[in-house]
């Protein structure tokens, strides 16, 4: 482990999971903007302009939304894990938005068992959705704990 001005690096192992998750978040948002037609959503929804329109939109901006947190959260990943002093008040601020897509995460995968996806008319969406939700919040979990507990550790010696 490298050390720096203020505190202790985190280990590879903690963002090899950081990065594998928000590449499969990342995927996961490219993927839906795509949904639409690949899975021929339009078949099962009764031909109201208004509510296609309003589909449309609220899958594109929820591919746009979670395509553009994982990017930025990637690429600010060495500030993320950085120890610089100077860096500081940005790294809690990329922190928050990592916690922030932890918790998205979380709750897609609670909602599988809340509002469980149909078996019918594909059931390996269904399980596939659950498996891919429950794979990419314990990938952001892990890293988003050691984060934790470096935060904490690093306000005690201070």
């Amino acid at each position: 482990m490298k050390r720096e001005a203020g505190g202790q690096q985190l280990p590879v192992w903690v963002r090899v999971p950081y990065y594998s998750g928000l590449f499969l978040a990342f995927g996961v948002g490219v993927w839906h903007f795509f949904v639409p037609w690949l899975y021929e959503w339009f078949v099962y929804i009764p031909p109201y302009e208004n509510l296609i329109v309003g589909i449309e939109w609220t899958n594109y901006f929820f591919s746009l939304l979670l395509t553009g947190l994982s990017l930025l959260l990637m690429l600010y990943g060495r500030q993320i894990f950085g120890c610089d002093e100077s860096e500081r008040p940005a790294r809690r601020v990329l922190r928050i938005f990592y916690g922030f897509s932890v918790f998205v995460w979380l709750n897609r995968f609670l909602i599988c068992f809340i509002r469980p996806w149909p078996l019918e008319p594909i059931a390996w969406a269904a399980y596939g959705q659950l498996l891919a939700a429950a794979l990419i919040f314990l990938l952001q979990l892990v890293p988003l704990l050691a984060l934790l507990r470096q935060a904490r550790r690093d306000g005690v010696n201070r």
